[in-house]
């Protein structure tokens, strides 16, 4: 577990720079937690969180926006997801680019959704620059404060070895079953 926590913290803002720029709600959290344990620095990890992502979205919508064509064999796998942001959009409009930061699954299709559409480009970066900050702030700050829980699971988890792929396994078949059900519906 040492040497885990000393690589990511030589590297650990560029990993959180790159993983932040498509989502990077587990980066976030990985840096807060490696914050409490002292081996990053939380304002400078919320800073790099929330400029990257602030970025990411950015690029995302302007990419939807001005090369659809480009996106378009990609977004085939996702009309439901696209659907379902388009209609977000619809019903809260300016809080959808604040509450998307924090839906996993929709945190990337939402800025390309709303690129798709007509949205001022200048709002949207005004409200995505401050909907980062929030969203880095209040998962850095979460993730610092439950540091020593995740430090005691993790040094748990690692002086008992066999407990971790025993969850795997119970996870796997949970997700199996559940496939299982939703695909018999259809």
């Amino acid at each position: 577990m040492q040497e885990i926590l000393t690589s990511l913290s030589t590297y650990g803002y560029i990993i959180l720079f790159l993983y932040t720029l498509g989502g990077g709600m587990v980066a976030i959290i990985a840096a807060g937690v490696l914050s409490y344990a002292g081996k990053m620095d939380l304002g400078v990890s919320i800073a790099v969180a929330a400029i990257s992502n602030a970025l990411g979205d950015t690029l995302l919508f302007y990419l939807s926006r001005y090369n659809k064509n480009m996106f378009m064999p990609y977004l085939k796998g996702h009309k439901r997801k696209l659907a379902y942001a388009h209609l977000l959009m619809k019903r809260h409009g300016d809080k959808v680019v604040f509450i998307q930061k924090f839906i996993y699954g929709l945190k990337t299709l939402i800025p390309i959704a709303i690129g798709l559409t007509k949205y001022p480009f200048y709002k949207f970066s005004v409200l995505n620059v401050i909907s980062s900050i929030l969203w880095a702030i209040s998962l850095g700050v979460l993730s610092y404060l439950a540091g020593n829980f995740f430090m005691q699971i993790s040094d748990y988890l690692g002086d008992h070895g066999y407990i971790m792929p025993s969850i795997m396994l119970c996870l796997l078949v949970v997700i199996y079953c559940f496939l299982q059900k939703i695909t018999k519906k259809r």
